[in-house]
């Protein structure tokens, strides 16, 4: 027998809903098959046991739209902490901005007004000059 002839056991894991509904069923079919029952006990024990399967998958379906709900709400929550944080930089930069530019104008202003004195400083002497 060569090392591809040999038989291969392939075992996957489960877990979850699909792996708990699949087990209570073998098992409900298992006690049919092999409790000794009438038709009825038969019956009001499926009855009771496809009630319970079914409070069971509510409660199961239940617990995943909590976990997905919380987790939605934290995503969210975090968003827009995100965000808040985003805007008040942005806030903060624009300010900081602003800042600047006003006092690039404060500057350009003194600037004009040194640069007009000494003009006018200038011109009168240069008249001064003249009438001499």
């Amino acid at each position: 027998m060569s090392h591809d002839d040999r038989a291969v056991v392939v075992v996957e894991k489960s877990s979850g809903v699909g792996g708990f509904l699949t087990g209570l069923l073998l098992g409900a079919g298992i006690a049919l098959l092999m409790a000794p029952r009438s038709g009825e006990e038969t019956r009001a024990m499926l009855t009771d046991r496809v009630r319970r399967l079914r409070d069971a998958a509510e409660e199961g379906l239940d617990d995943l739209q909590d976990m997905v709900g919380d987790g939605y709400e934290r995503a969210k929550a975090t968003v827009e902490k995100k965000i808040d944080t985003a805007r008040r930089s942005i806030d903060q930069k624009r300010e900081g901005a602003r800042s600047v530019v006003d006092a690039g104008r404060a500057a350009v202003r003194s600037a004009r007004d040194e640069l007009e004195r000494r003009l006018a400083e200038s011109r009168s002497g240069e008249s001064d000059d003249e009438n001499a």
